[in-house]
């Protein structure tokens, strides 16, 4: 049985954005939303993965007792909240005071061999939270974003989404580029996307060499 807060989404008498707000107001409710994300209906679990993944950016601290339960989710037959899952747990990292994301760090990274594009990329994009909130995970984040030069296409990760993943790539390296050790390999792997036939990555492997290969 649902509550009677997330039936609201239910019936579009509350919108997630206005969900959202109550939370901010009242942490009370945290465990209430995080219990929705369990919901066999779509539009409260998804409107709680939402609220939750909003939240984990600004009040890591508050979902932190529920890291457990986010690295679960990792394993869910739902898409989306794999997705909203890798989002949350890079958010936490730097909050992480027991250290639960170095115990599943290769399951994390496990995704960066998935068949879709969205997937691969959720990785690729939260690792530079990761790298910047655990500085001492750099080298071997790098080795795992660096293993996007080899990926095979599948009918979900064509040729075209490859490269795309590529240009998130560079942009996370960007980050923390400054405290990777083998800094040759990165270089290496941006300057062969110079002749891509896809614009916005060239420029993007442009602008990253403008700016540390000197």
């Amino acid at each position: 049985m649902e509550s009677r807060l997330l039936q609201k989404l239910v019936n579009k008498s509350m919108t997630k954005e206005e969900l959202l707000q109550k939370v901010n107001r009242n942490f009370d409710l945290l465990p209430e939303v995080v219990k929705g994300v369990s919901s066999p209906k779509a539009t409260i679990r998804y409107g709680c993965a939402k609220v939750l993944m909003d939240l984990s950016e600004k009040h890591p601290e508050k979902l932190y007792p529920y890291m457990d339960f986010f690295t679960s989710l990792l394993d869910s037959k739902y898409r989306i909240l794999t997705w909203n899952a890798m989002a949350i747990i890079a958010n936490l990292a730097r909050v992480d005071k027991d250290q639960k994301f170095d115990a599943i760090f290769d399951k994390y990274y496990s995704f960066m061999n998935d068949s879709y594009m969205v997937t691969v990329a959720s990785v690729v994009c939260h690792s530079s939270k990761i790298a910047v909130a655990k500085p001492y995970l750099i080298q071997k984040i790098t080795n795992e974003l660096l293993k996007v030069e080899n990926m095979a296409t599948t009918p979900h990760l064509t040729g075209e989404c490859k490269r795309v993943i590529a240009e998130k790539t560079i942009e996370s390296f960007d980050k923390f580029f400054d405290q990777v050790n083998t800094q040759d390999k990165v270089i290496s792997f941006v300057k062969k996307n110079f002749h891509s036939p896809r614009e916005t990555l060239r420029q993007v492997a442009e602008n990253f060499i403008a700016k540390w290969d000197k």
